[in-house]
């Protein structure tokens, strides 16, 4: 799938495996906070990357001490409407001091993009695809900040 990386677009190959799912012996994946927490050793083990999907009501905190270990953390949006995924991407990139990647998923829309990059997102997999070149060009959009950002 095709997504925005660090102001690119790019293929990625990542794949979102459900608690419910068998995990692949390799490739890159991205697990619920749950998952990670019962499986870690297991997961710390696995060949390719693997990240961590915040869910709204997860607590970023839960994963402080294991950022050294993961090569992502996904910020899910179930709905446009639900801004906790701003939280935690401000957490992680402010408090936790996260310099890996973190990635927008979910349901969230292109106006969204500058904000997001604004609290620490660098990638993002919109719904929908044909919307990347738009969502690269709003990275742009504004070339001043009144406020301080994470930027």
């Amino acid at each position: 799938m095709q997504l925005i990386k660090d102001q690119q677009i790019i293929n990625d190959r990542l794949q979102f495996i459900a608690d419910d799912q068998t995990l692949p012996t390799s490739g890159d994946i991205s697990v619920t906070l749950n998952r990670w927490q019962k499986e870690r050793e297991t997961l710390l083990q696995h060949t390719g990357k693997v990240g961590v999907r915040l869910a709204p009501a997860d607590n970023s905190a839960d994963l402080a001490t294991d950022l050294d270990k993961i090569s992502l953390v996904e910020v899910d949006f179930p709905v446009y409407t639900d801004g906790r995924a701003f939280s935690h991407a401000r957490m992680l990139r402010h408090h936790y001091k996260y310099q890996g990647e973190i990635r927008a998923v979910g349901n969230f829309m292109v106006d969204q993009v500058f904000y997001l990059s604004r609290v620490g997102v660098n990638a993002f997999q919109l719904p929908n695809p044909m919307q990347l070149p738009l969502a690269l060009e709003t990275l742009r959009d504004f070339t001043v900040n009144y406020q301080p950002s994470t930027q």
